[in-house]
């Protein structure tokens, strides 16, 4: 199978400098601990993703002032100690993708199953409205939970 030609997305982005997407729209992102390369990757998100990444960083800051950042496959990680994780998000081609990684013992469930028996999924598209307070009590809730070592 011949390799797949680059998106005029990414093409335009590798030769202005900018950030390079990948399939979906995610931005590729160097691997980085902070606040720095998450800010970095949300600056990336492709149109209204941007916006959906912005809020939900914010909320997240806001539910827990001194959670863990990072960037790793491309994804920025949330947690209370460093290398250990319990949400990421990630671009696809039409919506946002939230991972809580101890999902399924929050309270309600988030609606995406997933193939992992604890990971369940927010997914966010463009017209969609966050509910800010149930998103704020998931991340608390997630945040007293075991986090995901990576």
């Amino acid at each position: 199978m011949p390799p797949s030609k680059p998106s005029s997305a990414s093409t335009a982005a590798a030769t202005s400098g900018a950030t390079k997407l990948l399939s979906g729209g995610n931005p590729q992102i160097s691997k980085g601990y902070g606040n720095a390369p998450v800010t970095q990757y949300i600056a990336a998100m492709p149109g209204w993703k941007s916006a959906v990444g912005q809020k939900l960083d914010a909320l997240i800051v806001q539910a827990l002032p001194d959670v863990e950042k990072a960037v790793k496959w491309n994804s920025p990680l949330y947690g209370v100690e460093k290398d250990t994780w319990f949400l990421g998000f990630h671009c696809l081609t039409k919506y946002v993708k939230v991972a809580f990684f101890r999902g399924a013992r929050l309270t309600p469930l988030p609606p995406g199953s997933s193939k992992q028996e604890d990971v369940r999924y927010l997914d966010i598209y463009e017209d969609d409205q966050i509910d800010e307070t149930q998103f704020v009590e998931w991340v608390k809730q997630a945040s007293q939970l075991p986090g995901e070592r990576m």
